[in-house]
């Protein structure tokens, strides 16, 4: 019964920039850990970035210094601020309820080399 809805993705040229949401429905982010991840081409899914309960963050070192997760209490909804963007950050990003495993249907985002 929780929704997690991913929304953002699309093709941006390397150093550009894009910014993933996750709208939740069912599940309070601001009480919630969540994390965004990403499954490249022929890659495993891999956590890209995460934030607690009580709003610490985490990176993966390949995103840190470029993404930026967050979240809005109101609006119930975690965003990935992804910028200088490369094409090794192609993939298909998923939004993540940790605690209950509850995964997003994903968004792909791709930078072409």
């Amino acid at each position: 019964q929780v929704q997690l809805v991913e929304s953002g993705g699309g093709l941006v040229q390397a150093g550009g920039s894009l910014r993933l949401s996750c709208a939740a429905s069912r599940i309070a982010v601001n009480i919630n850990a969540m994390g965004w991840y990403r499954q490249a081409p022929g890659k495993q899914r891999e956590l890209v970035a995460g934030i607690t309960s009580g709003g610490m963050t985490n990176y993966a070192d390949s995103v840190k210094g470029r993404f930026t997760i967050s979240r809005d209490g109101p609006k119930n909804t975690v965003y990935l601020q992804m910028n200088s963007l490369k094409p090794d950050d192609t993939g298909v990003y998923y939004c993540k309820a940790e605690r209950f495993g509850y995964w997003g249907q994903g968004t792909q985002v791709t930078v072409p080399s």
